[in-house]
């Protein structure tokens, strides 16, 4: 049966872990069912075993007064007549695979200009474009141009190309992205950092201290410290974001996690019979609920925002956390920070303990300024994930209630046409993520018999749909030049092969790029696109009537201040022409199906008369008008 965990004593303090000065070192161990505690430590090749003091809140607590500076230590604990050694949960550096914690000074890992870092300007959330991409992916494939491959270092080279296009950061800056997601860096279990190996890392092991295996120097504790903060002053200065994908909704392992030789129990959910609850798919789920699970995700967090400077957070099976938690999560980090980025999965994979309507599920982000994954609007796009089924932009017909819903962020428009969001940027509007098929491969499995130039017109017209429409877009990484991992649609340890970004598909499908790339700037350039208020989109957005399975609508009235009076988008996925009978007004063609931006096209496979369009096939366009 589950023990009485809320009678735990609970500590508020902000000294957990190690806090080091030259001449002592203060650790601070919550414990509250140990019998004894030990500070183990080893330095200049001489251990040592120091009893701990029984301290406030349930904590154990020493302050040692020499320079401990580089020592490595761990605790043993007492508890029922057995001893168990294990890693400080709050070390803030790490040994080689996280066995031991290191006593560092900190400001050691400071690169030259960190005290001046400053955040590229960002006013609204509705105006991220976010960029989801794996570290070694980014760099590691032979044509990269890229020297420190598949490591923290490759985003700070510059000047990097293949065969005359832009790769790495210059790629990056090229697109137009505001945000790079980077999936999980807090350290994790499942690549042995002395061998290598490959993994997404959704295995977290330490969740204050970056992963080892992308740091150049892998026996040295600050390195991987000193690389993340390399990188992220890097792209700050590239005009970037970096928001961190994590994971604290399970642990890599469960009886012999970090967690549960601290504290058996208490830091994850339990079955009425006692056993482990497995929402998360992964043997076990964290108690969000319970306050020093609770504090663990607020202080490393905050820590990740003080000491790395980041942007935001992307949140692993959201879902799984309890609705208080990721509301005093946001509070608390954007009082830090106002312009940080949070957003995650309204969703968990199984089952849990936590009753339905503490879950942090679609709907209860409303007012919260958390935004979660839109999966309604990616399944009207292009059909659910992994199958050959279709969606609106691949060829399925009466999907246009489910594409408007999406166009207006999911906001309650009118009667017929609502979701799940309070504002735009609730929403991120999505087609593919690191999660199943790529948007290239779902579509060549959607439609196997259609030609490489319709599969192309698809692909175009999946993205033209998510950047005009409200709410915040994500791109996957490689999205923008036809991205294939041959078929696999769960590749997290399916190694370089499969994953690598190939910077040749750039060169090769340089339209695409280009399409995309012009997107983005339109985006950017047009507020009208990233309105943030629904009371705005109701009174500014209109739609206009269309022939079946294809939808136009209409921004007026120089909405959120855009220097275009009238825009016009319409999407037409069928095999046929179609005439669209748009207001009058001075219109210009700045995206159809071949081109995208900002300047108007003079000539395209489309015609225009007596304000009647005929949209080509198989494409989007986009028209505005200052009159």
């Amino acid at each position: 049966m589950c023990k009485n965990y809320e009678e735990y004593p609970v500590y508020n303090g902000e000294d957990l872990g190690c806090t080091f000065t030259t001449s002592s070192s203060k650790f601070r161990l919550w414990s509250p069912t140990a019998e004894k505690v030990y500070l183990c430590l080893l330095k200049d090749n001489k251990k040592q075993e120091i009893e701990m003091e029984k301290s406030e809140g349930g904590t154990w607590f020493i302050d040692v007064k020499e320079n401990l500076k580089n020592a490595l230590y761990t605790y043993k604990i007492l508890r029922k007549g057995q001893f168990v050694e294990t890693v400080d949960p709050y070390a803030k550096a790490l040994t080689a695979n996280g066995t031991h914690g290191v006593v560092i000074d900190l400001r050691e890992t400071d690169p030259p200009g960190w005290s001046e870092d400053v955040k590229p300007p960002f006013d609204n959330p509705t105006d991220a474009i976010i960029y989801e991409l794996h570290v070694r992916d980014f760099s590691v494939h032979k044509d990269s141009g890229i020297k420190n491959k598949g490591k923290y270092l490759a985003f700070t080279e510059r000047d990097t190309d293949y065969n005359g296009i832009k790769t790495g950061i210059d790629h990056l800056v090229e697109l137009g992205v505001t945000h790079v997601h980077l999936l999980p860096i807090q350290d994790f279990a499942s690549v042995d950092e002395l061998k290598g190996g490959y993994n997404w890392g959704y295995d977290p092991y330490h969740y204050f201290v970056p992963e080892g295996s992308y740091a150049l120097d892998l026996k040295d504790p600050l390195s991987r410290i000193k690389e993340v903060k390399e990188m992220i002053l890097s792209l700050h200065k590239a005009g970037i974001r970096v928001t961190m994908d994590v994971v604290y909704n399970h642990t890599y392992t469960t009886f012999d996690s970090i967690l549960d030789k601290v504290e058996p129990g208490y830091f994850y959910r339990h079955n009425p019979d006692g056993s482990y609850s497995n929402g998360s798919g992964c043997g076990n789920e964290t108690a969000s609920e319970r306050p020093m699970m609770k504090k663990l995700m607020i202080d490393s967090l905050k820590y990740w925002v003080k000491e790395y400077h980041v942007d935001g957070f992307r949140f692993d099976l959201m879902g799984l956390h309890d609705i208080d938690t990721m509301k005093e999560i946001e509070k608390t980090l954007h009082s830090i920070e106002p312009s940080l980025l949070l957003y995650g999965e309204p969703w968990a994979a199984g089952p849990s303990a936590l009753p339905m309507e503490k879950q942090f599920m679609k709907g209860a982000q409303k007012n919260t300024r958390i935004g979660v994954f839109n999966d309604n609007f990616r399944n009207a796009i292009k059909g659910f994930p992994d199958d050959e089924s279709k969606g609106f932009a691949t060829g399925e017909k009466n999907k246009e209630k489910d594409i408007m819903k999406g166009v207006v962020g999911s906001i309650e428009y009118s009667s017929e046409i609502k979701d799940f969001t309070q504002s735009p940027q609730e929403t991120i509007n999505y087609v593919s993520c690191h999660d199943n098929l790529t948007l290239w491969d779902k579509i060549s499995k959607s439609n196997p018999d259609a030609t490489e130039e319709e599969r192309i017109l698809m692909d175009k017209l999946s993205n033209m749909i998510i950047l005009t429409s409200q709410g915040i877009p994500f791109i996957h990484a490689g999205e923008e030049f036809l991205r294939t991992k041959k078929g696999n649609n769960n590749s997290y340890n399916a190694g370089d092969e499969i994953n690598q970004l190939e910077w040749p598909r750039k060169l090769k499908y340089k339209e695409v790029f280009e399409y995309y790339k012009g997107l983005i700037r339109l985006k950017k350039e047009h507020p009208a696109f990233r309105m943030r208020t629904e009371e705005e989109i109701k009174s500014k957005l209109s739609f206009i009537k269309t022939p079946k399975n294809t939808i136009s609508f209409l921004i007026s009235d120089n909405a959120n201040n855009d220097p275009w009076k009238k825009i016009a988008v319409i999407y037409n996925p069928t095999k046929s022409e179609v005439d669209i009978k748009l207001p009058p007004g001075n219109w210009k063609v700045v995206v159809d199906n071949k081109k995208a931006g900002v300047i108007p096209i003079e000539k395209g496979d489309w015609a225009f008369l007596d304000n009647t369009l005929t949209v080509p096939p198989i494409c989007g366009m986009v028209l505005f008008s200052k009159i």
